[in-house]
């Protein structure tokens, strides 16, 4: 009969059960009417049954709505336990005077009791001296009492822990949720201020040599900023979109890239459109573009893209030059742990990033499962 004893909340909201809870107290309450008729059980039953579940619900209830939540949780066990005590041993008189007055109970009859079955032996009764005696009804209702009681606090209280844990769950998902759009938030802004400002300064310089390609520029750079300010706050975008951006990000940085610079730049051109959290790669692009070039050596960038129906495979090496060397960790720019947290965030066990440095290149592997 626990399963009516249980939270409304943990089985009927979790489990989206069907069947309201009422109906089940109905089947419970119900029960005693049904072996009246069935079996003829006299009206002492009756009392007994609902006595029992009556005393028990309070348990139940009491432990977990109230003293679990007050005392336990709040680290007053000492105060939590004389609490219990004091409520089995209030209830246990509750249930015995209770009994008392179901089996109509006077002083002086066990004693009244005990004589007729001494005198009793025509009748076929056995003595007391033969080893058997009355039912000792106390002691038996003493331990059934003692044993219901404490499953039913130890049942309450971790059940009581397992909602609280559930609970905790869930505010800790909303806080990572939440981390997360911080996240996002802190990349779109790190991606913004010097980036447009020297695309801008660089569009400015071009106006004068090739109308043309300023105009183009500033059209990509429009996308950039319409993607970065509306399409990544609706969630999640598709494969297209952030092929898009980042086409148009890498053609914005070639407009201050020299001769010295070797870029290589693989998408696929037929893929499955996807449906990816925004500004994902990007990163990892603009970290390859402020480390990876120099204006003074022969330096390159490698960008490159696959995709199947399972997932998705994404690469970026850049060079790396000596000055740098004994300064890796600078190489990262918005800093790779931070990247690496959206992704644990994003993709929990689907997804392998590595990150290599030798002495001539940094190399990014990001694997990402979608199965």
């Amino acid at each position: 009969m626990l399963y009516f004893y249980l939270n409304e909340k943990l089985i009927y909201r979790e489990k989206n059960y069907n069947i309201p809870p009422s109906f089940s107290w109905a089947i419970l309450l119900g029960l005693p009417v049904y072996f009246v008729k069935r079996w003829d059980i006299g009206k002492d039953f009756v009392w007994l049954y609902y006595t029992g579940n009556l005393i028990n619900g309070i348990i139940f209830y009491t432990n977990y709505l109230v003293l679990v939540p007050k005392y336990f949780f709040e680290r007053k066990k000492h105060r939590y336990y004389i609490s219990v005590v004091f409520l089995l041993a209030f209830l246990y008189l509750v249930s015995e005077g209770s009994n008392e007055l179901i089996f109509k109970y006077v002083p002086g009859k066990d004693k009244q009791d005990e004589t007729t079955i001494i005198k009793g032996d025509k009748q076929g009764h056995p003595k007391p001296e033969d080893g058997f005696g009355p039912p000792p009804f106390r002691q038996f209702h003493f331990f059934n009492y003692l044993f219901s009681s404490s499953f039913l606090i130890f049942f309450s209280l971790g059940l009581k822990a397992l909602e609280r844990h559930s609970q905790t769950e869930k505010l800790q998902k909303e806080l990572e949720k939440e981390k997360l759009n911080s996240e996002l938030a802190f990349l779109k802004n790190q991606i913004s201020p010097h980036f447009f400002f020297n695309t801008l300064n660089n569009i400015y310089s071009l106006i004068g040599i090739n109308a043309d390609d300023s105009q183009k520029a500033v059209l990509k750079l429009s996308k950039l900023m319409r993607y970065l300010l509306y399409e990544s706050e609706h969630g999640n975008t598709l494969l297209s979109n952030e092929i898009d951006f980042m086409n148009n990000y890498i053609d914005l940085m070639k407009l201050r890239m020299s001769e010295k610079i070797n870029l290589n730049v693989t998408f696929p051109d037929k893929y499955d459109d996807i449906s990816i959290p925004p500004l994902l790669f990007i990163p990892f692009i603009e970290n390859a573009f402020k480390h990876g070039i120099s204006y003074r050596e022969r330096s390159f960038i490698e960008i490159g893209l696959k995709t199947d129906t399972s997932g998705l495979i994404f690469t970026c090496r850049n060079s790396l030059f000596k000055t740098r060397e004994d300064k890796p960790d600078e190489h990262s720019g918005i800093g790779l742990e931070n990247v690496s947290k959206r992704l644990n965030l994003l993709f929990p066990g689907k997804h392998e990033l590595k990150t290599e440095i030798n002495d001539s290149a940094f190399e990014v592997y990001l694997m990402i499962n979608f199965a």
